[in-house]
């Protein structure tokens, strides 16, 4: 797993309609609380800030490694992702890759 840092960024994985922030949005680590919460930082393309949000790390994704200044590859992200389903939903994942295998 990712382990989330300060300056990360990160794509959510679960809506905030509270902070009118949905799937896919990105968002900066600002705060670390501990290993597993994190205070998430959006903002628009001024870069004025839209929401500040606590989250746990079940939330979201890192999509950007602040300290390597290093994007995560496609297999990172999946592998992020996949880390967080329960063990039904990873079957699920797991038979869509064997059909999309097929089809290549």
């Amino acid at each position: 797993m990712i382990k989330p840092e300060l300056l990360d960024i990160v794509e959510i994985l679960v809506n905030l309609p509270e902070y009118q922030q949905f799937v896919g949005a990105q968002g900066t680590i600002v705060e670390c609380y501990d290993s597993e919460n994190f205070e998430i930082e959006f903002s628009n393309e001024d870069g004025e800030t839209t929401a500040l949000c606590a989250l746990s790390s079940q939330q979201f994704i890192v999509i950007w490694k602040a300290a390597k200044k290093q994007w995560l590859t496609p297999a990172d992200k999946i592998a992020a992702i996949f880390n967080n389903l329960s063990e039904a939903k990873r079957e699920e994942v797991l038979d869509f890759a064997r059909f999309l295998y097929q089809k290549a």
